[in-house]
């Protein structure tokens, strides 16, 4: 497997529309994806001491974080109006190698910062709701 750049890590936020198109939240200079799942304990006494878990069982998410210089940008606006309104919307991340996963998200974080005389920045996390699919 070759070694992928961090910055071709994309965030990507849909229009709303009908087929769904995606714009990148521009500004992005750092990404985190996190797959996560609960496990389904079916150990009895026949399981001769070890532990068993039920495949495909439990409660699973995708959770996605990323910080950046906030640009003004459309999908940049488009995500802060969804973070008020606790909007649930398309989203699309998309990786170097071409590979993407798409799904329905909630922004549960968006901060602003600034320093003086310095660029404004924002963090953002957000959370699945539903299937996310690998493209």
């Amino acid at each position: 497997m070759a070694v992928e750049k961090g910055s071709a890590f994309l965030l990507k936020i849909g229009n709303g529309g009908a087929p769904v198109s995606y714009a990148t939240v521009a500004g992005l200079r750092a990404t985190q994806l996190s797959v996560n799942g609960e496990a389904v304990n079916i150990t009895s006494k026949d399981s001769g001491g070890w532990r068993e878990l039920l495949p495909g069982a439990g409660v699973r998410s995708v959770s996605v974080s990323g910080s950046g210089i906030f640009t003004g940008s459309a999908a940049e606006t488009r995500l802060r109006n969804h973070a008020l309104a606790g909007a649930i919307d398309d989203y699309e991340l998309s990786f170097e190698s071409g590979e993407k996963l798409r799904g329905r998200f909630l922004v549960t974080r968006l901060d602003y910062a600034g320093d003086y005389n310095g660029e404004r920045t924002y963090t953002l996390a957000l959370e699945s709701s539903g299937v996310v699919s690998a493209l």
